[in-house]
Order: C-alpha cells, then sequence, then structure tokens
C-alpha cells in the first residue's frame, strides 16, 4: 500500500518531476530570494543553465550559518500576507532557524507525513497518540496534521506527563505512538513504575525520530516495548518531520520522498559529491516549498543512499538510518569519534540500560573524557566487574577509551521528558 502513486512510478517519471520541479524552485529562489540571487550570481549559475538535477553540483550550498545570518526572514520566497504559519528550531546554539508555510506547502507538509504513516503501517481508522512537542518545533503540528490528513485519529498529547501518556495508550488503545526514540525507553521505564507492563498495551507501532537512533537501540526500543520501531526523518528547514521514512515492510533505510526533496551525500569536508553506497553528509534541495525554497541545505546528518529495490515496492531512493551529525564528531588529544560508536558498545551489554552521558573536560593542556552509563535494575552482579568489562569492550573497539568509566544507579542519568535527549556535555 502507498498513500501516492508516485511512490511506485518508475524513475524516469520521478527524474522527470524532478527536473520541471527544480527548474522552478532556482527560478523561484533567485527572483524572490536577495540571498539566493547574489549567491547564484557569484557562482556563475543563471536559472536558465539550470535545465535539471545533473546541475545540482553548480549550485552553492545553503548551510545553518546562512539560516542564521539571515534571521529572521531574510530566505523568504514570498510577502508576510502570504505566510500562513511560521515555526522555529530551538536556538539552543544561537540565534533560532525561522521557517515559514504557505498554504499550499502546509498540503505538501500534510501530505508527505501522511506517506510516512502509511509506510510506517499506520492506516486510515487507526489511532496515533501524537508525544511530540506542539509548538514552535515542526515534530508535533508536522505529525498531527498528517495524521488528519490519512484519516487516521490523533491523541494530541505532546511531549511530557509521561504518566498520563502510558495511561491513554491504556485506556483508548491507541495503535501508534510518535516519539523521540530516548523517550520511548523512558516511557517504558516509567509504566514499570507504574505496575504496567508496556508489552502488553496495544500499541504495535513506535514511529520515532528527531535523534539519531542505532540499530542496536531500535532493537532495545522494540524488545521492551514489544512494538515496530520504525524511523522517521525530517527537519525544519526543509519542511520539518515527513522528509523520509522507513517502510514496516522492510525496516531497511528511509524512503525519500524525491518529488519534493532531491537528496544528495557529499563528503563532508571537500564538499564532493559521493557514489551512491557511500556514507557522507546528506544534502537536501527542496522541490516544492513555496515560502521558503531552499538549494543544497548541509544538513550535518550522516547517511548514504540507494536506489536498490525495495521489498514494499516504493521506487525512490532510501537513505541509511542516521546514526550521527558531522557536527557530532568528538574530538579528544587528536582522536576522533561518535556518540553513536560508544552507544553501540554500550548496547552490546544486557546489564547496561540504554542510557549514557559523556563529559569533556580539559586538564592544563590535555583533554579528558568521562563516560557514565548506568545499570539495569535487575543487575545483581558485582559493579566494578561490570565496569571492567564494558571498559575492557570500548577498548577493544574504540581508538580512544574513556578516562573515566562511572557505572551509575538505576536512574542515575537524567532522562528528558521532552525536545531531543542530550548525550554529550563539553565543559573545555
Amino acid at each position: 500500500m502507498s498513500y501516492t502513486e508516485i511512490e511506485r512510478a518508475p524513475r524516469a517519471e520521478i527524474r522527470d518531476r524532478q527536473n520541471e520541479r527544480l527548474r522552478e524552485t532556482v527560478t523561484r529562489a533567485y527572483e524572490n530570494v536577495p540571498f539566493y540571487r547574489e549567491r547564484l550570481d557569484d557562482a556563475g549559475v543563471d536559472p536558465d543553465d539550470v535545465e535539471g538535477v545533473d546541475d545540482l553540483e553548480a549550485l552553492p550550498f545553503t548551510t545553518k550559518a546562512d539560516f542564521r545570518a539571515e534571521y529572521p526572514d531574510g530566505l523568504f520566497a514570498v510577502d508576510d500576507a502570504d505566510v500562513r504559519r511560521i515555526h522555529a528550531s530551538s536556538g539552543t546554539t544561537g540565534k533560532p532557524k525561522i521557517v515559514a508555510y504557505t498554504e499550499a506547502d502546509l498540503d505538501v507538509w500534510s501530505e508527505v507525513v501522511a506517506r510516512c504513516l502509511v509506510a510506517s503501517g499506520v492506516e486510515p481508522g487507526d489511532t496515533v497518540q501524537n508525544a511530540y512537542g506542539y509548538g514552535l518545533f515542526t515534530g508535533g503540528l508536522g505529525l498531527h496534521y498528517g495524521i488528519e490528513e490519512l484519516g487516521a485519529t490523533v491523541i494530541p498529547i505532546g511531549g511530557g506527563a509521561t504518566q498520563r501518556q502510558v495511561e491513554l495508550l491504556e485506556d483508548l488503545e491507541g495503535d501508534a505512538l510518535c516519539c523521540t526514540p530516548s523517550y520511548s525507553l523512558y516511557l517504558a521505564e516509567t509504566a514499570a513504575e507504574m505496575g504496567v507492563d508496556v508489552r502488553d498495551l496495544p500499541v504495535s507501532t513506535i514511529i520515532f525520530g528527531a535523534e539519531p537512533c542505532t540499530d542496536p537501540m531500535r532493537e532495545e526500543i522494540e524488545e521492551r516495548l514489544g512494538v515496530t520501531g520504525i524511523d522517521i526523518y525530517g527537519l525544519s528547514e526543509i519542511i520539518g518531520p515527513g522528509v523520509s521514512n522507513e517502510c514496516h515492510e522492510a525496516q531497511n533505510g528511509l524512503h525519500v520522498w524525491e518529488d519534493h526533496f532531491y537528496p544528495e551525500v557529499i563528503d563532508p569536508e571537500s564538499g564532493e559529491v559521493l557514489p551512491e553506497g557511500e556514507e557522507g553528509e546528506l544534502v537536501l534541495t527542496t522541490l516544492t516549498k513555496a515560502a521558503l525554497p531552499v538549494l543544497r541545505y548541509r544538513t550535518g546528518d550522516l547517511t548514504s543512499l540507494t536506489s536498490e529495490p525495495c521489498e514494499c515496492g516504493r521506487t525512490m531512493v532510501r537513505m541509511d538510518n542516521v546514526t550521527g551529525r558531522a557536527d557530532d564528531l568528538i574530538v579528544v588529544r587528536g582522536v576522533n569519534l561518535y556518540p553513536s560508536q560508544i552507544e553501540d558498545v554500550v548496547l552490546e551489554f544486557d546489564a547496561v540500560a540504554p542510557h549514557y552521558r559523556i563529559d569533556l573536560h580539559r586538564d592544563g593542556a590535555l583533554d579528558r573524557m568521562e563516560l557514565t552509563i548506568e545499570r539495569e535494575p535487575n543487575f545483581d552482579g558485582e559493579v566494578e566487574e561490570l565496569r571492567e568489562r564494558v571498559h575492557a569492550r570500548l577498548s577493544s573497539v574504540l581508538s580512544f577509551t574513556p578516562d573515566e568509566l562511572v557505572v551509575a544507579d538505576p536512574g542515575g542519568i537524567d532522562r528528558t521528558e521532552v525536545g531531543k535527549v542530550k548525550r554529550v556535555y563539553d565543559h573545555r
């Protein structure tokens, strides 16, 4: 089952639609956004030079810094009177990135989220509990209108109120839950404290996003909650949730809705486009956004692309699950590693809870890393022995091991009820 015919269209038909829409997008950006007019002129590119996606590499990149430099509305391509909604990023590292939507943009957003829900196994008439935050964050309202577009019932509980979340899942018998991967595990812990086995609840699907989720983390979620875990991907600068989604038939990469968003993968250092199958930084170009057309946006997310046939029958390219970000790279005493590499090791141990915290310090001229993990409540062995086993495994897998490894008691690492979980605390 698919939501629209284009999801299963021949690749040549998809490419024709992409080419036509890219030409329109470049022209719209050039004529209505001074930022893009200047960038394209500097690159020596006239909109008439762009015949299709094969010409994308001639276009300049757009970055987070550009969004912040053009704050609040320097990248808008329409008059204020044509804007129907404003959203924004969290702005935790500076000015928030302001994004806008016309009526047509909102229709597209609802459609692509509905596609994601169908790919996840949700059907019209199902009940979906939406535990993403409402407000300026795109997650809550993005999923909300997509659920309604599909013809499913939405429970708009938003983030937090975890005991209430469990009660509603129990009482209203929701079929699916939308939340971050870390929150789903916290919900399972809370349910256990309430005397509720979350695996006995009717919910059968969790659609998680907004945070990287490794395969071991997905396995942990599926086992603890007795559900199928489906990855949804999106970002505010492009549209919000709904850029791509796993299909429940294969759970093997996220189908990018290529008729609306064109994906590339580049070398994060050189900016060169990488061949299919090679991991690099995901770059996205909007093909239908009216209020905020975006050309070659560097997402910072690390993934790869494949056009290999999928068992679900969809023909749109798939991106691998995002397990980290280019800017999440930790450099400690000249050694590079990603938090996801540590997560993979931590989740190998049944005695260790799926929570961890990395603290980076500087003693004089030297960097120091402290890793805190948490033992499972039912662990009855020696904590020091567990610490030594985890440390030995880290040493054998990683090129750098923590200077200090702390095993905390159950609940010793703070949980995140609302918003994205924070794993790394850099005190340097």
